[in-house]
């Protein structure tokens, strides 16, 4: 069965992405901006630079906010 991959996206593509999923920008801190929602223990946090997010940073991102490959796919595809 085909899996489609989790690639590098555009750092303000990825703040859509889990605005969508709803969290809100608490503050920013030089390049780092952090991202909160009622129920999650900790921060997310995106880092804009580099301009494309790596791999690693989404799935660290993703497993902190407890969403699903298949979630993330689901949002993506809605802001792009």
């Amino acid at each position: 069965m085909f899996q489609r991959r989790i690639t590098p996206v555009h750092y303000t593509t990825l703040i859509k992405v889990f605005k969508l999923d709803g969290f809100e920008i608490k503050r920013r801190r030089g390049d780092h901006i952090i991202m909160t929602k009622s129920g999650v223990k900790r921060p997310v946090v995106i880092k804009t630079s580099p301009k494309q997010v790596p791999i690693t940073h989404i799935r660290t991102n993703m497993t902190t906010a407890e969403m699903t490959r298949k979630r993330y796919f689901e949002l993506l595809d809605m802001v792009e």
